[in-house]
């Protein structure tokens, strides 16, 4: 099988529930997954609870949680330490040929707010299995890494309860 390079992107909410949803589905066909979770630190989550259930997935939380930034509005050394310590992560996963999918969820994110740089991200890229399908999840996903995908899927957002005033529900956002 052919592995595939395939983004979610865009400032609507699901990008990470589309990749949780395909996980899904290749666990369904008897593949092995590997989430792993670039900016989401230690906050139990739902997919987290789920995945134990789920033979042949497992999901890393290895960010250091909501991005904190020094005076200058450059992300702080903890932050970019985790992206890095998430890039050598998820380069063991690919070549270990343990894995049919990876999953790094987030990683646009850590891209676009400096956590990691398109070299790095490149160098993930050109590490990545002929037959591994990597899955990339975040807003604002480089125009290069759109043109290198396979397969891009842009969410838009239409309206959402947080712009209400409305706080994260439990099952929806976490």
């Amino acid at each position: 099988m052919k592995g595939l390079v395939i983004v979610y992107t865009g400032d609507g909410k699901g990008k990470t529930t589309a990749a949780l949803g395909m996980a899904l589905r290749a666990c369904g066909h008897g593949m092995r997954v590997s989430m792993l979770q670039f900016i989401k630190g230690t906050m139990p989550t739902g997919e987290l609870a789920a995945a134990e259930h789920v033979p042949g997935l497992e999901i890393i939380q290895l960010g250091a949680g909501f991005i904190e930034t020094d005076e200058a509005g450059r992300p702080t050394k903890r932050h970019v330490d985790a992206a890095k310590d998430a890039v050598r992560t998820a380069l063991g996963k690919m070549e270990s040929g343990d894995w049919d999918m990876v999953i790094l969820d987030e990683v646009n994110v850590a891209l676009s707010r400096g956590l990691i740089s398109d070299s790095e991200m490149k160098e993930v890229l050109r590490h990545r299995p002929p037959s591994l399908t990597l899955v990339l999840t975040g807003r604002c996903a480089p125009d290069w890494l759109v043109d290198e995908a396979d397969l891009v899927t842009e969410m838009k957002a239409v309206k959402h309860p947080h712009t209400r005033g409305m706080e994260a529900q439990q099952g929806i956002e976490h």
